[in-house]
């Protein structure tokens, strides 16, 4: 009998380590991809996809005046741009971004949370969410959609969801951790 019983035991265990390791799988599988972002070296700007400009030179957007001063995340609601402003001497990596239905307030915010994936107001999947404010109800943010597409909003439905590609989402997980400054400018 003792014989018999070690060898359900040996079973369950092995079927208990075959299943853990199972739902590992998946749990990584259905993880947000973690990409490295290089570090962006002083003196350049990235480039906006799609700007028209034919030569291929790389268009320069100056970060707007009464922005904040130190390290930030400055978002320009009326040009669609995001600047994370780092260390002094740096230039700040830009890019545009696709406004959310709620716009937050001009102001100064800092980042309240940070989420790696979940599902938008919009139901749609996205990944490096950094709040930082909420207007009538809606929690505002950065995000990137898992898909990688940009479509405008949807104007009938109240969203907090300022959008941008996944590689600058990337870049905004790494900048902006919790209790980051972010400056909200016209």
């Amino acid at each position: 009998m003792a014989r018999s019983s070690s060898g359900i035991v040996a079973g369950l265990t092995a079927a208990a380590v075959a299943a853990v390791g199972f739902l590992a799988y998946q749990a990584s599988a259905s993880a947000p991809a973690m990409r490295a972002v290089a570090p962006q070296q002083p003196g350049t700007v990235t480039p906006d996809k799609g700007t028209g400009n034919s030569q291929g030179k790389q268009q320069e957007f100056a970060l707007p005046a009464n922005s904040g001063t130190g390290v930030r995340v400055v978002y320009a609601v009326g040009t669609k741009r995001v600047w994370l402003v780092g260390e002094a001497g740096r230039k700040p990596k830009t890019f545009t971004v696709v406004p959310s239905t709620v716009h937050p307030a001009p102001g100064s915010y800092t980042v309240t949370s940070r989420s790696g994936q979940v599902t938008g107001s919009d139901g749609v999947p996205i990944e490096h969410v950094v709040r930082f404010a909420s207007s009538a109800g809606v929690a505002i943010g950065f995000s990137a959609r898992v898909d990688g597409r940009l479509p405008e909003p949807d104007p009938s439905r109240k969203t907090g969801g300022i959008r941008m590609s996944r590689a600058d989402g990337d870049a905004m997980w790494t900048f902006a951790t919790i209790g980051s400054k972010v400056v909200v400018v016209p």
